[in-house]
């Protein structure tokens, strides 16, 4: 009877430290937009993106601070409207693409400021440099998709800002950029 009693025990403990388990979801890459912008000499604000976008996010809904999320950006694929300054920023005088060919983020802390609000710190590794980084971010919504019940999506908002400089990008000022970039990221990202 002890050792029925002792199963019960750990399976009703199992079971009920699950229903509070953080879920996982894999970053949407049709649908996650990594933006930026930096002053351009005054005159105005040049902006970029990332085209390629991948990750994954632990959301706990019960603890927040227990959630977590890792981006990966193709440092290749980002985008400037204009080729010749598109292929400026992949050289080594700026994001070095040959050897540092991904821009990751991954959060090391995430505060609950809101119902739906958080700052989460993380670690920003850009171009052979690791800093950290507090974004602001909002969860937006979550749902099935129209079209596909079993399909559940979560998807959030966030701006950060970090100065280039501090990441080793020397020739922004030399251009007359920054050297604050600002950041505008949408993810969308599906339930496992």
């Amino acid at each position: 009877m002890k050792f029925a009693a002792l199963v019960a025990a750990l399976t009703g403990a199992l079971f009920a430290g699950s229903a509070f388990a953080a879920d996982t979801y894999d970053v949407d890459p049709t649908h996650a937009w990594v933006s930026f912008k930096i002053n351009h000499a005054g005159w105005s604000n040049a902006h970029g993106i990332f085209k390629t976008v991948g990750g994954t996010i632990s959301f706990d809904k019960e603890d927040i601070a227990k959630s977590s999320i890792s981006l990966k950006l193709d440092a290749n694929s980002i985008d400037t409207n204009f080729d010749q300054r598109d292929a400026d920023l992949k050289s080594p005088d700026f994001l070095n693409v040959e050897e540092f060919p991904d821009v990751t983020f991954t959060s090391t802390k995430i505060e609950k400021t809101g119902d739906k609000t958080a700052k989460v710190t993380g670690d920003l590794s850009l171009a052979g440099t690791v800093k950290p980084v507090t974004l602001d971010v909002v969860w937006n919504a979550e749902s099935p998709l129209p079209w596909d019940a079993k399909t559940v999506k979560t998807g959030c908002s966030a701006t950060g800002k970090f100065n280039g400089l501090d990441f080793g990008l020397k020739k922004l000022t030399d251009f007359g950029l920054g050297p604050d970039l600002a950041l505008d990221i949408d993810i969308e990202a599906i339930k496992k």
